[in-house]
């Protein structure tokens, strides 16, 4: 029996359009969504057929993705004074179920129903791939960001000079690799879209962004051999800012964790003004991924890499519009 309100449409819609606005490796957003209308329950499943069997055959970085997609999924549910329960993995006989959100609890009026400016951050967050000004993001903001990562149920660390040009190198190893692994290069080429094109999925080749002049940031190079689609060079940043996110296992309820955890980083940067840029490169290498860990930490599992700063937005990506299948 139903006991608490029905979400209507437009408050459906709300939701879905949230939660396909996170991101995902190479746009793909790797998503579905069904709504049981009785139980007011929203599942998150995976999308088989935008899956990256090269770049991501353990599918960690498609649970990033949902992961981030269920954390803006909880932010409109309580911007719109839902109590939402979230439940990781809930049937083990359904691998394809990877999440289940409950929408049926009520906040109460004197609530505070998100923090301040975060729900609104979800439209305005977009990956920046171009170089940021160098100014140092204030101490702050990045314990806001470390303490909402740590909420969500990952780690972030914020290395020194020493431990930014490890993880700078080790990110500029792994973009060499792929340059030499031709079915890489075109599993990437097949996911840039050209300008005017038909499709809601990828990344348009006027979002790419441009190398590093100076040959320490290794931005992803989608083009790989067809030079005349890249942009030109720039010099980027002397004082890179990096954030390692991490966790203390590595199963698939980690890997969503972690989604949700890198989303939440994402939207508090967002929310004050900070820019941001994922740097997967180097957990797409498992000897590489491994080297990127915590010095002395036995059980740091490292996720993924997020450069921060300030300087230019982002240019947005196409998304599919949300829709969930009848229950």
């Amino acid at each position: 029996m139903r006991t608490h309100a029905v979400l209507d449409a437009a408050a459906v819609e709300s939701l879905l359009a949230a939660a396909v606005a996170a991101p995902s490796i190479h746009n793909t957003q790797p998503w579905r969504f069904r709504l049981d209308p009785d139980n007011q329950v929203l599942e998150v499943r995976s999308a088989p057929e935008r899956t990256l069997p090269r770049t991501d055959p353990m599918h960690r970085a498609q649970c990033l993705s949902v992961g981030a997609a269920v954390f803006n999924l909880r932010l409109a549910a309580l911007h719109l004074g839902r109590r939402p329960q979230v439940r990781l993995l809930p049937d083990p006989h359904d691998p394809g179920l990877l999440a289940a959100v409950s929408l049926t609890g009520l906040s109460a009026a004197d609530e505070q129903p998100v923090a301040p400016g975060l729900y609104e951050a979800i439209a305005r967050r977009h990956t920046s791939r171009m170089p940021f000004t160098g100014r140092p993001v204030p101490e702050p903001i990045v314990a806001e960001m470390t303490v909402n990562a740590h909420a969500a149920g990952a780690r972030l660390h914020i290395p020194d000079i020493v431990g930014t040009r490890r993880l700078l190198r080790l990110t500029a190893a792994a973009e060499a690799r792929n340059h030499a692994h031709p079915e890489r290069i075109a599993e990437s080429r097949a996911w840039i879209t050209a300008p005017g094109a038909d499709t809601a999925y990828g990344i348009p080749v006027t979002a790419l962004g441009p190398p590093d002049a100076g040959k320490r940031v290794a931005t992803r190079d989608f083009t790989g051999p067809v030079p005349a689609a890249r942009r030109p060079a720039r010099w980027f940043e002397r004082h890179v800012q990096l954030a390692l996110l991490w966790t203390s296992h590595d199963r698939r309820d980690d890997w969503l964790r972690a989604g949700q955890a890198l989303q939440y980083v994402l939207l508090t940067a967002t929310a004050n003004g900070v820019r941001t840029s994922l740097m997967h490169q180097a957990m797409e290498w498992p000897d590489l991924r491994a080297a990127t860990a915590l010095p002395r930490h036995k059980r740091c599992h490292p996720q993924m890499l997020i450069r921060f700063g300030y300087g230019p937005d982002g240019t947005g990506t196409p998304r599919v519009p949300g829709a969930a299948d009848p229950g």
